[in-house]
């Protein structure tokens, strides 16, 4: 039983499952925005926002269409609500912190065992 305790309080196993139920959260909020914008198109349009009876040279498209608007604005939800401000909150956290010291090359540091050494050897 501690095996199985340690294993569900593992760090990856709870960052997973947070993730998880947010994610599942967030979908709503990208569906309700995506239904949202497809309103505000039928209302530009005149009509219903769906795409599903199109068909081009008799093939429906209108499933793709509809599919492919919908994966776009989930798209443009997650870019400007959570990958763009997250980039811009490191990019500032990483402005905040000092540089770090720049590393020694190879040769710098075999130079610097040499003379260590030169010290270590007698006459």
């Amino acid at each position: 039983m501690r095996g199985f305790r340690d294993f569900l309080m593992r760090g990856n196993l709870l960052e997973v499952a947070v993730a998880f139920i947010i994610g599942a959260a967030f979908g709503t909020v990208t569906s309700s925005f995506t239904q949202l914008v497809m309103d505000i198109i039928a209302q530009i349009i005149g009509g219903q926002p769906n795409f599903d009876a199109v068909t081009v040279a008799g093939v429906n498209v209108g499933h793709f269409i509809t599919a492919l608007i919908s994966f776009i604005l989930t798209a443009a939800v997650v870019y400007f609500a959570i990958v763009k401000p997250s980039q811009v909150i490191r990019d500032r956290l990483k402005k905040e912190q000092p540089a770090a010291p720049a590393a020694a090359t190879s040769e710098e540091l075999l130079a610097e065992i040499r003379d260590l050494l030169k010290e270590q050897t007698p006459g």
